[in-house]
């Protein structure tokens, strides 16, 4: 695995499931914001920067390709990656993959902005947060 990824694994139970019997579309979100969390929880010198409270990354776009149902029992890897930094915005990419056979379920690019959150608007991303992330980029394939 490249350290430029993060991969976390979970295991699909009922409650995911919808009246199919395969997850529910909107379960994949949660899925997918699982991965983000594990993709920071993993790099804490960039978890750090945002501690004070002053700057947030904020989802501004989000785009899912549902590429076959996962149902219940199945483990799925949740794999994450910064695909592009510009200056004022960020692209991640992630792959959910079912472990058993690793054949992609989805795949997604979220777009988000760098907010300064007490004046409630995005700012360039640049100084120790451009630094932290750049050497991170791993464009996706």
């Amino acid at each position: 695995m490249d350290s430029r990824q993060s991969r976390t694994t979970l295991r699909v139970r009922g409650y995911h499931l919808d009246g199919y019997g395969h997850v529910n579309n909107a379960r994949y979100l949660e899925f997918l914001e699982e991965g983000r969390w594990s993709y920071f929880d993993d790099r804490p010198r960039v978890a750090a920067l945002f501690a004070s409270g002053k700057h947030a990354f904020v989802a501004v776009n989000l785009n899912i390709d549902f590429r076959r149902a996962a149902v219940a029992g199945d483990d799925l890897e949740v794999i994450t990656q910064l695909a592009e930094l510009g200056t004022r915005s960020a692209r991640m990419h992630q792959v959910i993959r079912r472990c058993r056979d690793g054949k992609s379920v989805a795949d997604a690019d979220l777009i988000f902005v760098l907010l300064d959150v007490a004046a409630n608007q995005a700012v360039t991303i640049d100084g120790e947060i451009r630094q932290a992330l750049a050497p991170l980029v791993m464009p996706a394939e």
